[in-house]
């Protein structure tokens, strides 16, 4: 009983101090150790007895298992971002969608701009950043209330492109190493439940932005808003687009004989693609691949922190009563393996985080039991891409306070239900789909 105490409290401490602001280098460990005081399990090695969990390694055999699977996709996607933003290619191809859908369809041609760039491998951090300049101009000029632009900015990123099938985003691929299954898994079911979420996505954000105008809510300017460098020269919309083909088309060609490192060589084609098409564009190449590794350390180490996390936490009783009960769920097992991911996700507020801590331990036991992999490796993805996107987590924060200066308050309610609620109905929709048959 009080190993489950321990273990709901530390995930409430989790939350809690992320969404106070502190650093998640920092909560991780402090929330497991909470965890461990409170299920008795010995703080280091040299007090625990042989082949007894202890907190200092059980957390950082988690933090650097995570690492030392994930750097190098981290560091060339990040990479990759930052000289797609540095050449001015990604402002190239994002402003050329708004140019040709226009005003009219503002939120549409921010949601498109991020969905091309997602889908082609740009970190989800850079396509914010590089497309919410021009979202607060097409908001501005078509006078929406800008609190919105967050949920359209994550609409486009971090639902029906992160988590779907031949998706170069690392939600898609980390089931691959477990299930031994391609990135294009499911991808019958994945298509309809993509198509479902982006319109259903966008007519519920259309719908909340008509509401609050129509209560008198408007474009307010602030002094800090960025303004956009119309003198800036871009490289043709078309050398944007060629190095985002050149990973989908890479990662296609190597996924079946190289498996996860298809990912690297498709990254690495990316970066190389971008700089020799788009060079005489770039501010600084090398500054920017600094910068690039820069932010891959961060981001791995905020993710390696959560599942640091995990790695203590699925060492203590309490943990496996937890998997236990989720996996033996009556009904499909698609519904238990869902549910198990969907709520560790939204409980470290990381959905590849949810993942690394989740398939190790459900994985062998759907397969044993016959699971079709390509049916759970798409359930999986899509499930860890909703209760991820909880106030607490990293993208979100990011998102709505520093990139767009929002509160949660005002902007979370339109993010919440385009990334949490509108991925849960595509979830629901794809364990009905495979459990018909579709796709397997």
């Amino acid at each position: 009983m009080l190993s489950m105490i321990g273990l709901i409290g530390g995930l409430i401490l989790l939350i809690f101090l992320t969404m106070r602001g502190m650093n998640i280098l920092i909560v991780g460990p402090i929330s497991a150790l909470f965890v461990a005081v409170l299920s008795g399990m010995p703080l280091f090695p040299q007090l625990a007895a042989e082949g007894e969990a202890d907190l200092v390694t059980n957390y950082m055999s988690g933090f650097t298992s995570f690492v030392a699977a994930w750097y190098l996709m981290f560091l060339l996607g990040a990479i990759f971002g930052k000289v797609m933003e540095d050449s001015g290619a990604a402002d190239s191809v994002s402003r050329f969608v708004v140019e040709k859908l226009g005003m009219k369809y503002a939120v549409l041609a921010i949601v498109a701009a991020c969905a091309i760039l997602t889908y082609g491998g740009v970190s989800l951090f850079v396509v914010a950043f590089s497309v919410y300049p021009m979202a607060l101009s097409l908001f501005k000029q078509a006078d929406l209330p800008r609190r919105f632009i967050p949920a359209a900015l994550a609409l486009g990123s971090v639902t029906f492109t992160m988590t779907s099938a031949g998706s170069p985003e690392i939600q898609n691929w980390i089931p691959i190493d477990y299930l031994n299954t391609t990135p294009y898994a499911g991808w019958e079911v994945s298509l309809i439940v993509a198509v479902f979420m982006a319109v259903f996505g966008y007519w519920w954000l259309k719908r909340m932005i008509k509401k609050a105008i129509n209560k008198g809510e408007r474009f307010q300017s602030r002094e800090e808003d960025p303004v956009i460098d119309e003198g800036r020269p871009l490289p043709n919309p078309l050398m944007g687009l060629i190095p985002l083909l050149i990973v989908l088309i890479l990662a296609f060609i190597f996924h079946d004989s190289m498996k996860q490192s298809a990912l690297i060589i498709a990254l690495l084609g990316g970066v190389i693609s971008t700089y020799l098409l788009n060079r005489k564009y770039f501010k600084g190449f090398w500054p920017a691949v600094s910068e690039g590794t820069i932010g891959a350390l961060i981001a791995i180490g905020n993710t390696a922190a959560v599942v640091g996390f995990g790695g203590v936490a699925k060492a203590v009783p309490a943990f496996g009563t937890a998997v236990e009960v989720m996996t033996n769920i009556p009904g499909s097992p698609l519904i238990g393996g869902a549910i198990a991911v969907s709520v560790i996700a939204g409980m470290t507020g990381s959905a590849s985080g949810g993942q690394a801590i989740a398939l190790p331990l459900i994985a062998p036991h759907y397969m044993d039991m016959g699971v079709n992999t390509e049916a759970l490796h798409r359930v999986v993805a899509i499930s860890s891409g909703a209760l991820d996107s909880l106030p607490h987590n990293g993208y979100v924060v990011t998102t709505i306070r520093s990139i767009c200066n929002e509160s949660h308050g005002e902007a979370y309610g339109a993010v919440g239900a385009v990334t949490v609620i509108v991925p849960l109905l595509g979830l629901a929709i794809a364990i009905i789909l495979f459990s018909l048959g579709l796709g397997i």
